[in-house]
């Protein structure tokens, strides 16, 4: 089964064809169908492909740097040349297979009113995929469908991302600054997020909250794979890191998982909550990264149920701790790389491997 936001992308460009249907039926007096599912499915997908930055994502990236007054109409002048380029190749589809009487000039020739319909239709799909963004991608669907507009009991994997001297780089560079290198490394967690099938469902300040369905966080351990993915980004740009902030970002990470109450709340801002001890319990872990002098932590309870860890991947267990709010003491472990072997086939001894245990942990 496809992921769930390939679904989407799929619906997507099945809502473009059926735009170009339609257009069929209104505009083009009883055309070939096909025709006109092919110059919707051609345009969709290059303003689709241009908009998600998989062609052109330099100009993109130099847009959205622009003021709004200047962006608009940069946007504007962009989507023409995708709805364009689209018509351009699907025109020469069209002509092709033989789904068009026209010549090959004609049916590549963008007309003022196929443009015009174009960019309406653009501007609904674009606005649709911008409110998918803003709330994530699983929570969009879920707010379509209605899945928790009543309370629903479920098994989540919940991982924290805290950005580490985030308040020090804001004190030194001030808020502003600060603010663009919190973007910069959220975005940065986007792509590792969605390649193991997790959704950022909030950002706290500066730490990301990101979850998954038990089962589907299970699966190959992607929820421990997300952790690593993230810090092998961050660690092959950490050159263009420090030229655009001069610091390489460093992340603490938090992983538990259990029950939880999932609901949508609110009246005049809807938002999906969870309620329940596992969401706390991350944030007990994570406060324990700090004193237990690591930089990934996981629950035992939470390890037990994995059964295996992605190739290279190991654990080592840091004992039991009594946190804040919680009367039985919790047992954590320690994710990391697993040492390389020696020339001789034996391993390198690991760093720091004795095992610390606190009384007490919390912020």
């Amino acid at each position: 089964m496809l992921p769930q936001h390939r679904w989407f992308w799929v619906l997507m460009l099945l809502a473009c064809g059926g735009a170009g249907l339609l257009y069929n039926v209104i505009f083009a007096n009883g055309a070939t169908p096909l025709a006109g599912l092919t110059y919707g499915l051609c345009v969709g997908a290059a303003g689709l492909a241009f908009d998600r930055g998989l062609i052109l994502a330099g100009l993109q990236a130099r847009m959205r740097r622009l003021p709004a007054m200047l962006y608009v109409p940069a946007a504007e002048l962009a989507y023409v040349l995708m709805i364009a380029l689209g018509i351009a190749f699907g025109g020469l589809v069209v002509w092709a297979f033989g789904l068009t009487d026209d010549s090959l000039q004609t049916a590549v020739k963008i007309t003022p009113r196929v443009l015009a319909y174009s960019l309406a239709v653009s501007a609904l799909l674009v606005f649709v995929v911008r409110m998918r963004d803003l709330i994530g991608g699983e929570v969009f669907v879920n707010f379509l469908v209605g899945r928790y507009h009543k309370p629903v009991r479920e098994e989540r994997i919940f991982l924290f991302l805290d950005v580490v001297g985030s308040t020090a780089f804001a004190e030194t560079h001030g808020d502003l600054r600060a603010q663009a290198y919190l973007s910069a490394v959220f975005a940065a967690l986007a792509e590792p997020v969605r390649r193991n099938a997790g959704s950022t469902d909030d950002y706290i300040g500066d730490l990301a909250m990101i979850t998954w369905p038990m089962a589907r966080g299970l699966k190959d351990a992607r929820c421990v794979s997300c952790v690593f993915d993230v810090r092998d980004r961050i660690e092959a740009e950490a050159e263009a890191w420090k030229a655009r902030f001069g610091t390489v970002p460093r992340l603490r990470a938090a992983l538990h998982g259990g029950s939880v109450v999932t609901a949508e709340v609110g009246v005049d801002r809807h938002k999906i909550a969870y309620f329940g001890d596992a969401v706390n319990v991350t944030a007990r872990i994570e406060s324990l990264c700090r004193p237990l002098n690591t930089e990934i932590l996981i629950s035992e309870d939470l390890l037990a149920r994995l059964g295996s860890l992605p190739p290279g991947i190991t654990a080592r267990s840091l004992g039991a701790h009594l946190v804040r709010g919680r009367g039985q003491p919790l047992s954590v472990a320690t994710l990391e790389r697993a040492a390389p072997p020696q020339a001789d086939g034996a391993p390198l001894p690991a760093e720091g491997t004795a095992p610390r245990r606190l009384a007490s942990g919390g912020r």
